[in-house]
Parts: structure tokens; sequence; C-alpha cells
């Protein structure tokens, strides 16, 4: 058996990859070890085009976020599935200064495609402590990963292109121009094992820095609210009286247990934007696939051209995941180039300095 792309893990970025390469023609398998935790099985989902205090714009933001809309509604409509929900993110303001603050950088041109023109502060202010106002970003909204990656598994299942396997480095024969497993041909082989990828020796080299983050999940009465709010923490509405709140970030004990601190952080932070009553349910944590420069690891290795990596993504892997694969497809196929900012080469001094 000869296959095209042999895709190892179906997190969000080998589910987007994986489709992607499958449109495209391919003959592509999909693996993946369901007993080893994954990032995307925590994952609030989130796509955010102006983060942080300053409202700084996600790299690449004016390609990444029509394409993403596109892309999963698209995916929807082929398989009669419904995991995208385009939202706005209200933001309320702390203070009058941050309101003034705010009010400033939404003058700039950058940012004003990304921020609705006209808020209803009233509509939130029974639920969100909003006395100062807020503002609203556009374009975003949220993935429910669960829903996908089952949508994006089923396909290949029924494809008879799926197998439940942990595959390693180890586990190939790697040849000049392909790559052997268990008898099957392969042209290439793309790891998107997410942090996992840091064992792997055949890409180990990469500057990868982890990072940990926890969410809760609560019910909440009488929340009739559909929009994400963001302050310091996300509200996400996922049904009708239950909503995910995170996260917390941590690049130290980095494993995939839950903790009352972070659990007690959130609370705490909650308590200042939630007007009415919640109670948790859950508590989830799970590790990001950060790297150093806080830019994706894409590409094939600097000398065995028959494996690859499509990871990195850190906490915007839902958003980065279907341009970036795009691109990618389009560097396999055609031989176009990749970003030179998500582009491993651009990291090749510490492979052949390892």
């Amino acid at each position: 058996m000869t296959i095209d792309y042999l895709i190892v893990g179906q997190g969000v970025a080998g589910s987007v990859l994986a489709w992607t390469l499958d449109q495209r023609g391919c003959s592509v398998w999909l693996a993946d070890d369901p007993t080893l935790p994954s990032a995307s099985a925590v994952a609030a989902g989130i796509v955010n085009p102006l983060t942080g205090r300053k409202l700084v714009r996600t790299w690449r933001a004016d390609q990444l976020f029509p394409f993403l809309h596109h892309f999963y509604t698209d995916i929807e409509q082929k398989l009669g599935a419904r995991f995208f929900h385009a939202r706005d993110i209200y933001r309320p303001f702390r203070s009058i200064e941050e309101q003034n603050d705010y009010l400033a950088l939404t003058a700039e041109p950058a940012v004003q495609p990304y921020i609705k023109q006209a808020v209803d502060n009233e509509s939130y202010s029974a639920y969100i402590n909003n006395s100062f106002g807020g503002l609203a970003v556009t374009q975003a909204g949220w993935v429910d990963l669960s829903e996908f990656v089952k949508s994006i598994r089923t396909y290949f299942i029924n494809k008879g292109q799926y197998v439940d396997a942990s595959i390693r480095a180890t586990d190939l024969i790697i040849k000049s121009e392909t790559v052997a497993w268990e008898g099957r041909s392969i042209g290439k082989v793309l790891f998107c094992d997410g942090v996992q990828a840091r064992e792997n020796p055949l890409f180990a080299w990469l500057p990868y820095n982890p990072v940990k983050g926890q969410i809760l999940t609560a019910l909440v009465e009488d929340y009739p609210i559909k929009d994400i709010v963001n302050q310091g923490l996300f509200i996400l509405p996922i049904q009708e009286g239950l909503v995910k709140i995170g996260a917390t970030y941590t690049w130290h004990d980095l494993d995939w247990q839950t903790t009352e601190t972070g659990r007690q952080f959130l609370e705490t932070k909650v308590r200042d934007i939630l007007r009415v009553p919640y109670q948790v349910v859950s508590q989830q944590a799970g590790i990001r696939p950060s790297t150093k420069d806080r830019r994706p690891f894409v590409g094939l290795h600097p000398e065995l051209p028959g494996v690859g990596i499509f990871g990195g993504m850190g906490t915007k892997g839902v958003s980065l995941a279907p341009y970036l694969a795009n691109q990618f497809a389009d560097y396999l196929l055609a031989g176009e180039d990749l970003d030179t900012e998500a582009n491993i080469s651009r990291h090749l001094s510490l492979y052949y300095r390892a």
C-alpha cells in the first residue's frame, strides 16, 4: 500500500492538515494515540484577532481570520456538522483611564477592522460588571474542538484511513525520498503531535517553550449572553447555563494535573466580572505547545525530506492552523514558499549545533 501523507497526531493541527491535504486530492492517513493527553481536548478553542491589554493584533490576522471563518464553515457544510460559533468578544473597561486608553487604541487603522462601532453595554450590565462600558471585538468566536476533532476522525474512519496508533520516529524506516511504516510506503510522515514533539528525536532541536493552562467549567444561573467576555480571563458560553472560565498560564510544573491554586486564581478573577451565581462542575489542565519565539513550526526535516512537522502553535492553533495548513500544502504540492517566520529553517543553526 502506498500513501501520500501519514499525519501523526489528531489535535487541531493534525485534523486541519489532514483535511486540507485530503481536499487537495492526496491520499492521507490519520494516526492518533488516544491514550496520550491532548491540549486540544482541554482548550476552549477561542479565535481572537486582538489580544492583551494593548489590543495587539494577532500575527497575520488580516490573512488568518477571513481564511479561518471560511475554512470551518466549509467543513461544517460538507460534513453536516456544527462546531464553529462566530461570536464577538466583549471587553468591559475596568476604569475611566482604561476606557480612554482603549478608545485611543481603537482609533488605529490596524485595529479598526476588528472593533464593533456600536456596543450595547446595557445588554451585558445585569450579568457583567461593566460600569465603565466596554468594547466588542469582531471576527472572533470559538470552535467546539471535541466536536471538530470527532467530525474529522469520523470522516477518515469512513474512508478507512484512520488508525489508533502510537507512531514514533523509531517505528519508521526512513529512506531518501520515502518512509515505510508497517508495510506501507509513505511519501511523507508529518508530525502534528503537539507538545510530545519535544520527545521526537527528529525534531527535539526545535526550541519549544511549553505553557501549562487550566480552565473551569461552571453552571451559571440566568446567563443569556452568547458572546465571549474577556477581562483578564475569558467567560465562554458553550451551551445554555454552562460556561468555560479560563485560563491560567504557567511555565513550570508542566504536568497535566489540575491544582487548587489554579482554581482559586480563576475563581478570584471571575468574581470581579460575573454578577450572577455560578457553580464549578469541572476543572481541566493542558500543556500548550508554545515556542520560544511565539511562532509556529512548519516544514520538512533539514536532511530527511520524508518527514516534516506542523505544530508549535501555542494558544492560537485554532486561528493559525487553517491558513498555515493551506500554505504548507502549497509548499508540499507546488513548491511554493513557506512563511519565513513559521518555517523551521529559521532554527537550522540549532539543528547543526545539536
